[in-house]
């Protein structure tokens, strides 16, 4: 009989809205929209509404800012507040 090996497991991956590139999804920070519209970080990557992902880098949280890309993802402002907890959470990685 031959060795039956399980086949690998498939990693998700998501674009960051700052630079653009591909990484797998737990290493990037998510940013959801609920059905409701509230916009906040989703640490846990499973809250209900429409995601979108930036990676760590200062760098491209300042770009997506300045590109107002998170507004274009979700097609709604974005407080200064998500902004400030991006920040935050960067300086803390």
């Amino acid at each position: 009989m031959a060795n039956q090996q399980k086949p690998m497991k498939k990693i998700p991956q998501r674009r960051c809205v700052g630079c653009g590139e591909h990484f797998p999804k737990g290493e990037l920070i998510r940013v959801v929209r609920s059905p409701l519209g509230d916009i906040s970080l989703d640490f846990t990557g499973k809250a209900a509404g429409r995601g979108a992902y930036i990676c760590k880098n200062p760098l491209c949280m300042q770009k997506a800012q300045k590109a107002h890309r998170l507004e274009a993802a979700f097609s709604s402002p974005v407080d200064k507040e998500i902004y400030q907890s991006l920040e935050e959470k960067l300086r803390n990685v």
